[in-house]
């Protein structure tokens, strides 16, 4: 299981830092795919992966990216995510009872938890100097993670959420914040003569990632709260040793609004 865990790992990061590498189409349409992915994922903890809403919800990820490429999304976003949810009420109302409100709510939010948030690490590679300051959404979430599994291991006392993840102590999270902080600070005392931004990057960059790293450990827990609810160890098996897509980019998912947004106000 290491070893296929290991090497599953190591060609995910090859093809995730090639295309961030790259950025443009490559990684639009990498971005795109994994948005469907995960929301598929979803959609089957639902039942409705195959299902008509699903299928709304597949071709309004579609649109929204289409949008984005096209730089349009802030004209036609809010009426793309309008009609969808009419759509979704319409299929519950005219179909009732063959889908509950339940499904029709999960797909709508579905649509939010993994395209529209992921969507944000495309927004922000292209942002100016965005092909450094994209890399704060993984320093954000891995190293954050690496940090907070070393304290908690060497000091974690006092355990944070017992229910959720009876592992996880108010030590660790502390030093996850702070070990983002931190490889933030390296990160951006190496890069800060080729990032342009208002704020100094070694003042920014340490900030946002140290604030990200709060919402890497809301997204895992949050991905585990959904599937302790729904009695689902993972969300799937297309990684070996890791899951789903929902399983491996849990936290990636939630960092990635919070460093574009952030960056966006501050940078």
């Amino acid at each position: 299981m290491f070893w296929t865990r290991l090497g599953s790992g190591i060609v995910l990061l090859i093809i995730m830092f090639a295309a961030i590498f790259f950025g443009g189409d490559i990684l639009f349409a990498l971005v795109l795919l994994t948005s469907l992915i995960g929301m598929f994922e979803l959609y089957r903890v639902f039942q409705v992966e195959k299902r008509i809403p699903g299928m709304i919800g597949y071709l309004t990820a579609c649109a929204y990216f289409a949008l984005l490429h096209e730089k349009l999304v802030e004209d036609y976003g809010m009426m793309l995510i309008a009609v969808f949810f009419l759509l979704l009420m319409s299929c519950y109302v005219i179909g009732y009872p063959k889908y509950t409100i339940k499904q029709i709510m999960a797909s709508f939010a579905s649509f939010f938890y993994a395209a529209f948030l992921l969507a944000c690490i495309y927004q922000t590679r292209n942002m100016e100097s965005g092909a450094y300051l994209v890399w704060i959404v993984f320093i954000g979430s891995w190293g954050s993670d690496t940090c907070a599994y070393a304290v908690g291991r060497l000091l974690g006392k006092h355990k944070a959420f017992p229910v959720l993840s009876p592992k996880k102590s108010w030590e660790g999270c502390i030093g996850g914040v702070v070990g983002a902080a931190l490889i933030g600070l390296i990160y951006a005392l190496v890069f800060r003569d080729k990032i342009a931004t208002p704020m100094n990057p070694v003042v920014l960059i340490p900030l946002v990632a140290g604030v990200s790293s709060v919402f890497a450990q809301i997204g895992d827990l949050a991905a585990s709260a959904i599937k302790r609810e729904n009695d689902i160890k993972d969300y799937g098996t297309l990684i070996p040793g890791h899951g789903g897509i929902m399983d491996r980019f849990d936290s990636v998912i939630f960092i990635a609004p919070a460093v574009y947004y952030l960056l966006w106000i501050l940078g």
